[in-house]
């Protein structure tokens, strides 16, 4: 168990990184969008490219943040059943979850969109049509490399709920709670 516990940490370690990191991609997503507003409407000045920039910083945000919200138990949840149970019972809806929706869909979406978005415009190295646009082939890579970090940390998610279940593994109690909604 020692080395999968150690797998678990390296992906943790590697996803909260990228958190990090989309929370600064959100930040600077509002800088240019606030320049950009700026220049536009105060000088007069209008290019494409900071609006691209935007949603490529916001876009990159969203992909790789979301293996992060998986790392910190924050994902969206439908709660018919799930607030009802013990905690064994939501490790094992975790778990089950994990293995059957998150990693196939998860999979199978990287694999999808390396083999119809990204590889084919990284081979012609496509650019914007918008004059004065950017390259389009750096952010397409983001939607499948933001759907494998979002499978290891699946993967680690997957170790951590097997080793509560066997008793060998314990999580700091921020990790595994669980806010019922307020409606």
């Amino acid at each position: 168990m020692a080395f999968w516990v150690k797998l678990s940490t390296g992906i943790d370690r590697i996803n909260q990184w990228f958190g990090s990191l989309a929370a600064i991609l959100i930040l600077l997503s509002c800088v240019v969008s606030a320049a950009n507003a700026l220049l536009r409407y105060s000088l007069d000045i209008s290019n494409n490219w900071p609006l691209e920039l935007q949603w490529y910083l916001f876009a990159a945000a969203v992909m790789l943040g979301a293996s992060y919200t998986l790392k910190r138990n924050e994902h969206v949840r439908v709660d018919l059943i799930y607030g009802q149970l013990s905690e064994r019972g939501r490790i094992w809806v975790d778990l089950l979850g994990l293995i059957f929706f998150l990693m196939p869909a998860c999979l199978l979406f990287a694999w999808l969109s390396w083999k119809t978005l990204f590889y084919p415009s990284w081979l012609i190295t496509e650019q914007s049509q918008n004059s004065g646009g950017l390259a389009r082939y750096p952010i397409k890579f983001i939607v499948p490399f933001g759907f494998w970090m979002l499978s290891l940390q699946g993967l680690s998610e997957m170790i951590k709920r097997i080793g509560m279940l066997k008793g060998k593994y314990l999580l700091p109690a921020d990790d595994l709670t669980y806010e019922k909604p307020w409606q």
